[in-house]
């Protein structure tokens, strides 16, 4: 399809998704958190066949790659009760790039488990799909936010920007490891990863800072940080020596933290919608 046919057609089933007063504040952030959860789940899952590729078929990570299919899955069923104009046909886009890639995924771990390798083709074809995936959620993601300002606060959004970024990081990182490069990372922005790094622990400090941060939020965002520190000096000197079980391992649990404050921040506009 024609780039600007592509953009017009998106932009239709944007605005007939979203019809004023159609959905709730506490609707626009449920929807908001599942986007990112599907988001965080499909590019994972590409970082975990990095890793089951360069541990060569160690089944930790298959059982890792099936757990993030199964959160996408679930995530994806989650939007599909969205009852505006629109939804049952972005409904079905996601379904299909979703299930495009998940069947890519599965070819290739047949593949890498039957020859213990695999071309580098099939590999850039299954990135290049995970990566139409996750724009399709982020651009959605954008949407939620357009409709209604108020239903996801600030914090809460920079956090879950965060723990995409953080996903991102680990997925090239472990791409490196793999000896794919960072082009098969699903990320379309190609950054380097010293910029990423960087990028990652400024939006931090910043986050740590917030004059409203709870003593909840100060506590995670505490174990979040020395999370990052042991693995940021890896992360930055990734050419010298490579950690991908380590980097994977605290990536996954950084996330999780991130995700935590995300929800604290989230409970105060959710609060009031409801009030």
């Amino acid at each position: 399809m024609p780039k600007c046919l592509h953009a017009i057609s998106l932009f239709a089933l944007l605005t007939a998704f979203f019809v004023p007063g159609t959905a709730t504040a506490i609707d626009i952030a449920s929807h908001a958190q599942h986007l990112q959860r599907l988001h965080l789940a499909a590019q994972k899952s590409l970082g975990d066949f990095y890793m089951y590729n360069s541990m060569e078929g160690d089944q930790r990570y298959a059982r890792m790659i099936e757990q993030s299919r199964q959160t996408a899955r679930e995530q994806l069923q989650k939007l599909a009760n969205m009852q505006d104009v629109g939804a049952a046909h972005l409904h079905t886009q996601l379904q299909q790039q979703w299930q495009a890639y998940d069947q890519n995924l599965t070819t290739l771990m047949a593949t890498l488990a039957k020859q213990g390798y695999t071309d580098l083709q099939p590999v850039a074809d299954m990135a290049a799909r995970n990566r139409q995936l996750l724009l399709t959620c982020q651009d959605l993601y954008e949407a939620l936010r357009r409709s209604d300002a108020a239903a996801i606060s600030e914090q809460s959004d920079n956090t879950r920007q965060l723990a995409l970024l953080m996903q991102n990081i680990a997925v090239s990182y472990a791409a490196r490891s793999a000896a794919v490069g960072a082009s098969f990372s699903g990320d379309s922005s190609e950054r380097p990863i010293e910029d990423l790094v960087d990028d990652f622990s400024a939006r931090l400090a910043s986050l740590r800072t917030l004059p409203d941060n709870n003593t909840d939020v100060d506590e995670t965002l505490e174990g979040v940080t020395t999370k990052w520190r042991y693995i940021e000096k890896s992360l930055r000197n990734y050419n010298e020596k490579s950690v991908p079980f380590l980097v994977n391992k605290y990536a996954d649990s950084i996330i999780n933290g991130l995700l935590t404050v995300a929800d604290l921040y989230a409970q105060a506009p959710m609060e009031n919608a409801r009030s």
